[in-house]
């Protein structure tokens, strides 16, 4: 009952987050949109396996969870500096 009411939940967030990233006004919003349903997409996988009986589930959640992070980050860079190579060329804008 319980876990059934975090999908929802998470389901619902996932939803406003994903709305957000297609109306958001600038691109930070788009990227902090993004990066919040992946963390939401996270929290999902992981309450889903403790509710199927398979908390091993949690390994690929953390998973995910790094590779998220890893993109925000790359997202980030390439906004600010036009390329994920070198950051010595700065594009200004």
């Amino acid at each position: 009952m319980i876990l059934d009411l975090a999908m929802i939940g998470i389901l619902i967030t996932m939803l406003l987050a994903l709305i957000r990233a297609v109306a958001g006004p600038t691109a930070f919003d788009r990227l902090l949109a993004a990066n919040m349903f992946g963390t939401k997409t996270m929290l999902l996988i992981a309450v889903a396996g403790f509710w199927s009986g398979r908390p091993e589930w949690l390994d690929i959640a953390l998973l995910y969870a790094v590779l998220g992070f890893i993109g925000a980050i790359a997202i980030a860079k390439f906004s600010r500096y036009g390329n994920l190579g070198s950051d010595d060329e700065r594009v200004d804008p």
